[in-house]
């Protein structure tokens, strides 16, 4: 795989499942409102992606080891898997009650970023148990904290 394909899908499908995740049940436990849910991820996949994007371009320049096009491949695989992994968590808000959607999309992002997760651990001839657990440990560790501060911010000044 090309090095900025790699660079791209796999900042831009953590970043799109961690941030989205986060955002998702932070705005839930707040709200507990499928609008402002659906709008935060709409939010995510359109500002974020365009910013981590960029953040991707400044980085692989900043390093002055890649051609123009590398950078633009890289620029460009950051935006589209970010687009389209935060996206995706669309799906269950349009199909199951809220809480449901929720849980549904838990489920379907720790999944992925432990597949994705393996790969780099074969790529890598490193443990899979060691990099999966380490990549699924930080999505929960968001998660749980973002669940905690947006029920917090709900009870306080809701």
């Amino acid at each position: 795989m090309r090095h900025s394909l790699k660079t791209g899908l796999s900042f831009g499908l953590t970043s799109g499942i961690i941030t989205t995740l986060g955002l998702m049940v932070g705005l839930h436990a707040g709200t507990h409102s499928r609008l402002v849910v659906m709008g935060g991820i709409l939010t995510i996949a359109i500002a974020d992606a365009f910013s981590d994007a960029l953040g991707i371009h400044v980085s692989e320049e900043s390093e002055n080891r890649h051609s123009t096009r590398e950078i633009w491949e890289s620029t460009i695989w950051t935006f589209l898997s970010k687009f389209i992994f935060a996206l995706t968590f669309i799906v269950p808000i349009l199909l199951f009650p809220l809480t449901t959607a929720i849980m549904v999309s838990i489920a379907w992002g720790l999944s992925m970023l432990a597949i994705f997760s393996l790969y780099i651990a074969k790529e890598q001839k490193e443990s899979a148990w060691k990099v999966v657990g380490e990549h699924l440990l930080i999505a929960v560790v968001v998660i749980v904290i973002t669940h905690w501060v947006g029920h917090w911010i709900g009870s306080t000044f809701g």
